[in-house]
């Protein structure tokens, strides 16, 4: 494997690990196991794709994309459950 696949399958475990880790510990943002996968999938992905971006200019390599892709991934499962959880009270 080379280049961008592995990039984006670093970026995509990342996010998913990401995703996960932050479902067991923010449990009220939580969006259950499946839907913290999916978000930490796309979040990672992005954060992978961001740091591609920015590392031509910083240097950050493999160690910028596993951080960005797994924050990301931590990321979007708490935003959207939080956005959830607050539009489900609401009604």
């Amino acid at each position: 494997m080379s280049g961008p696949l592995l990039s984006w399958i670093i970026s995509l475990i990342s996010g998913a690990v990401g995703g996960n880790i932050a479902g067991a510990i923010a449990k009220a943002q939580s969006m259950g196991p499946v839907w913290n996968t999916v978000l930490g999938l796309i979040g990672g992905l992005g954060g992978g794709e961001l740091t591609n971006l920015v590392s031509g200019l910083q240097g950050l390599g493999a160690a910028g994309n596993v951080g960005s892709s797994a924050v990301l991934g931590a990321l979007l499962p708490l935003i959207v459950g939080a956005i959830t959880k607050k539009t489900a009270a609401t009604t």
